[in-house]
């Protein structure tokens, strides 16, 4: 009886860890928005090191996330998740305590690599903690349910902390993430395993993306022709060659060419990543907006967006029985055919209308959330063997954060151009709606059939490594 209750307490402190774990990573990826311009005011700098406030994080976190699973395998999970959260302790506290710009994006880059550490061992715990599947998928369940409470909450927790001091934004983390480090003492070891590392691949990929998003941002400052960014586009698009090469003649790929390959695989890479390009773009967009042109206080533009992050918490449980009603085509293609209109609509607005327009119309931004990320989840599965499942939910992470970090660097550098805030707005939106565009017709290729999606859908929520992307 005692070693039951001892290994049920065990397996709630791993659940636990888990779940504040993911919930702090997601946090951190949308809490920052609504403090850029406190953060401007206090060190200065331009929208060009705004971008990288945000990006820096992103962008580490997504080029890193591939390999971070087989590092978590390698140390064991529970060792991955404490190395991890140390560092995101430290690095949030070293952002907090930044007294330049520079120094603030230098921490935002560390602390980017900590949440790549974070996120495959907190799924990773998770599935350690229970071996029944029933219970393990409940778990499951709490665990993204951490992560979509996070994104909805964070613009207000942002808002309600940038009134004090923006710098709470990052202390905030370390406080949280030492009651973590403290649970994980009670969790049960976590099993190593001898994973197969692939350097050229991870290499290349950092360069590539850390070009492309380099050369994205700083155009908007110098120019498409300046030296610097056509220097930053040749080295990643050698990357890029690079990377395409090594997986195709590596002995342990990161990205298997036979994945790439799989029907699906593709359409659901283009779909997370045109759906973060609106789910990420608006509300860096429209913080400045509502802060900058409007006059809100950081609360106000937080509070602004709670429609938009509200509906994506609402509705998430319903997802999997949207799709087994209608199979995974219609909700995926309805919700990127909204997230387009609704940038469309965003797009059209005159700058002085009522706040309450923009707030609304962003709703169908929001709905992109329930509708379209399951479902596309649920189609990637379907298109790849077993084994395979948890390098497809690395590769659609990436895809997304990948999405998310040029839609910050392209946005940014329009905002950033002649026309200043509110052109760049509408030339932002009015890209980000012909990229959803793509992806709204792309999905029309997806497969429609209903049970085996909805089955693949369920077992993967218990047993695959993939990521809640809302």
């Amino acid at each position: 009886m005692g070693a039951s209750q001892g290994s049920e307490s065990s397996a709630r402190s791993t659940v636990a860890v888990a779940v504040v774990a993911f919930f702090v990573v997601t946090l951190d990826a949308v809490v920052v928005n609504v403090a850029l311009p406190s953060v401007r005011q206090d060190l200065g700098g331009g929208v060009r090191g705004l971008q990288w406030v945000v990006d820096g994080y992103t962008l580490v976190f997504a080029a890193l996330l591939l390999s971070a699973g087989a590092l978590s395998d390698r140390m064991g999970a529970c060792r991955a998740i404490g190395v991890g959260t140390a560092l995101f302790v430290v690095t949030s506290a070293g952002c907090g305590l930044a007294p330049t710009l520079s120094l603030l994006v230098v921490f935002r880059l560390l602390q980017g690599a900590a949440a790549a550490a974070m996120m495959p061992a907190s799924l990773a715990l998770v599935r350690q903690a229970h071996e029944d599947p029933v219970r393990r998928a409940r778990a499951v369940a709490v665990w993204a349910m951490g992560g979509a409470v996070a994104s909805s909450s964070g613009p207000v927790v942002g808002g309600a902390l940038s009134l004090v001091d923006w710098r709470l934004v990052f202390l905030v983390n370390v406080p949280v993430g030492v009651v973590c480090l403290v649970l994980l003492r009670r969790a049960e070891r976590s099993p190593r395993r001898t994973t197969p590392f692939d350097p050229a691949g991870q290499v290349t990929a950092v360069l590539a993306m850390g070009g492309l998003t380099y050369g994205a941002i700083e155009s908007g400052a110098v120019g498409l022709l300046a030296p610097e960014v056509l220097g930053a586009f040749t080295v990643a698009s050698v990357a890029s060659i690079c990377f395409v090469v090594s997986q195709a003649r590596g002995r342990h790929p990161m990205v298997p060419p036979s994945l790439v390959a799989a029907r699906g695989v593709p359409i659901a890479m283009l779909i997370g990543f045109a759906f973060m390009v609106g789910f990420y773009g608006v509300p860096f967009l429209y913080s400045l907006y509502f802060q900058e042109l409007r006059g809100l206080s950081s609360l106000g533009a937080g509070l602004a967006f709670v429609p938009m992050m509200a509906v994506g918490l609402v509705l998430t449980p319903l997802s999997a029985r949207i799709v087994e009603r209608t199979g995974p085509r219609l909700p995926i293609t309805g919700g990127l055919a909204l997230m387009t209109a609704g940038l469309v609509a965003l797009s059209t607005l005159p700058h002085d209308v009522p706040i309450g327009v923009p707030s609304v119309l962003m709703v169908l931004v929001g709905l992109g959330g329930p509708l379209v990320m399951p479902p596309t989840i649920a189609v990637l599965l379907s298109a790849v063997p077993g084994d395979l499942a948890g390098t497809a939910s690395g590769v659609l992470n990436t895809s997304r954060q990948v999405g998310g970090a040029l839609a910050i660097a392209v946005f940014g550098s329009l905002v950033a151009g002649p026309g200043g805030l509110e052109d760049g707005l509408r030339w932002s939106l009015l890209l980000g709606s012909a990229v959803l565009l793509v992806a709204t017709v792309a999905s029309l290729r997806v497969a429609s059939s209903r049970g085996s999606e909805r089955r693949r859908w369920v077992v993967s929520r218990a047993s695959a490594d993939d990521r809640p992307p809302w």
